[in-house]
């Protein structure tokens, strides 16, 4: 890999030479005249002159007019987020923030949509966006933002034909902020401090409350753009389907992947198999929508399992729960649970069947005007009642369920809505999303599991260790669901008929 320059350390040196300081060894390199007058020239015009608009782009406008619909009168300030440091001089990779890429379909880092009201109603929508790096004054090749360190970026008439929008330089927006009339502004927060901190300079804000200060009002009123947001996003348009299915078949296809790869999975570790699945989704994807829980043996009772590091042996489950995040940030979330040997267990199929049992009775339970809720309701009642024939839990039935006996081997809720992010929507209402009712172009998982702990004195020594989950994507329809991910096994026989060489048909 190599070093750029610090872009804060110019200087001079043998007259007006720029000088820049590689952090490599120390040592600092010198720029003379003659290179930086001969860096300016000799370059060709690249300007894309025959664009058309993304495919989402007119959706993507309706998401907009919604949303100034939803607050007239008020300045709105969405940014995409900064890069973040890893470690020392290195940042993670960059992933624009969902409600920004939601609102325009852009993806860059530091960028900016602003909602400016109109005097007569409406709003002015504008992507502030960091231009083309400038190569009269060496910007491209000196600044670490520069374009010959992070690749071509689009000028902004091209981001603006891409995205059909008004764009403007990004570096100028503090000072547009404080020159435009006071209005009420309201900024998601939590992707970029340093223009939170303009936001909260700015006047028009409404006067608060008696004994709420200035700064409190702010943050709740921040705070109730974020939930209209979410609230927004809880109902998918078609284009939005559409990137969840490629981001499911996507998935399918990766799960083959690691099928495949199983014996050389068991010659390495669980961490062949997260590659194996990562590959996929950077070939066909941007990434992985979360990170990869690939656990074997007992590993599968955490829930959370991400070290990966595992051993994936013969006689074990390994459960695999992945997803392929496409280009345009859309994520599935599918979980399987494997036989290794191909041939499950009796006491595997056990706990495998019942939790089969149990999503089949949550995924019957997903329909329009059916609340969120039931199909979670539905699921743990098949395991609750699984689990009381088994002598593992005493009845009757109801009480176990009021008493929430079951949820020592469930552990986890059935499912989440699904979409720009793994679990989608998070900051929407409860009485529109948890203690809603389901609406059609809603997409959610339904993902029951049974989870016995190695050191689980209560359950039978030939369950400790077994850990089974089976998620699948299911969107909600005018009629009753669709399972996106439909096309991965699910019961026992198919799971071991695919093992054994049965072809996906993806």
């Amino acid at each position: 890999m190599t070093e750029h320059q610090d872009p804060t350390d110019h200087g001079t040196s043998g007259g007006d030479a720029p000088v820049f300081r590689p952090r490599k060894n120390g040592q600092e390199q010198h720029v003379s005249p003659e290179l930086a007058e001969w860096m300016r020239t000799g370059w060709a015009d690249t300007e894309l002159r025959d664009l058309d608009p993304i495919d989402q782009a007119p959706y993507a406008a309706k998401r907009r007019a919604a949303v100034s619909a939803r607050f007239p009168g008020e300045r709105l300030v969405v940014p995409a987020g900064t890069l973040k440091t890893r470690s020392n001089d290195t940042e993670y990779a960059f992933r624009a923030a969902s409600d920004y890429v939601y609102l325009c379909g852009d993806q860059s880092d530091d960028a900016c949509l602003v909602f400016e009201p109109r005097p007569g109603g409406g709003h002015d929508v504008t992507a502030y966006l960091r231009p083309r790096s400038d190569r009269s004054n060496g910007e491209f090749w000196l600044d670490g933002h520069g374009e010959l360190w992070s690749g071509r970026r689009f000028g902004l008439a091209e981001a603006g034909v891409l995205l059909g929008l008004a764009t403007h330089d990004v570096r100028e927006l503090p000072s547009v902020l404080r020159a435009a009339p006071p209005a009420p502004t309201r900024i998601v927060r939590g992707h970029d401090p340093a223009l939170e901190a303009v936001v909260a300079e700015l006047p028009g804000a409404p006067a608060p409350e008696d004994g709420v200060t200035p700064a409190e009002a702010a943050a709740a009123r921040d705070a109730e753009f974020a939930v209209a947001l979410h609230d927004q996003r809880l109902v998918k348009d078609e284009w939005e389907v559409g990137q969840l299915q490629r981001a499911v078949d996507s998935t399918v296809r990766g799960f083959a992947d690691v099928v495949a790869a199983l014996p050389q999975a068991k010659a390495t570790s669980e961490r062949y198999v997260e590659g194996t699945f990562f590959l996929r989704a950077r070939v066909e994807g941007n990434d992985v929508g979360y990170g990869t829980i690939a656990a074997s043996g007992p590993n599968a009772t955490t829930l959370h399992w991400v070290r990966n590091d595992g051993p994936v042996r013969d006689g074990d489950l390994l459960l695999l729960d992945a997803g392929v995040e496409t280009d345009t940030l859309y994520t599935a979330d599918v979980t399987r649970t494997l036989p290794v040997s191909g041939v499950f267990t009796d006491a595997q199929r056990r706990v495998y069947d019942l939790v089969y049992a149990a999503q089949e009775a949550g995924i019957a339970a997903v329909a329009p005007g059916r609340p969120f809720r039931d199909f979670h309701r539905a699921a743990q009642r098949v395991l609750a009642e699984g689990l009381i024939a088994w002598g593992l839990l005493e009845g009757p039935l109801d009480r176990v369920l009021e008493l929430g006996l079951q949820r020592r081997y469930t552990l986890h809720g059935t499912g989440h809505m699904l979409g720009l992010d793994v679990h989608d929507c998070a900051a929407s209402r409860t009485e529109v999303h948890r203690d809603g009712d389901l609406l059609p172009g809603m997409v959610l998982t339904v993902e029951p599991g049974l989870y016995f702990q190695p050191d689980d004195l209560t359950a039978p020594e030939e369950l400790r260790g077994i850990g089974v989950r089976i998620e699948d994507d299911v969107l909600v329809t005018a009629d009753g669901n669709r399972v996106l991910s439909a096309a991965l096994p699910r019961t026992s026989a198919d799971v071991e008929a695919w093992l054994a060489g049965r072809p996906l048909e993806v």
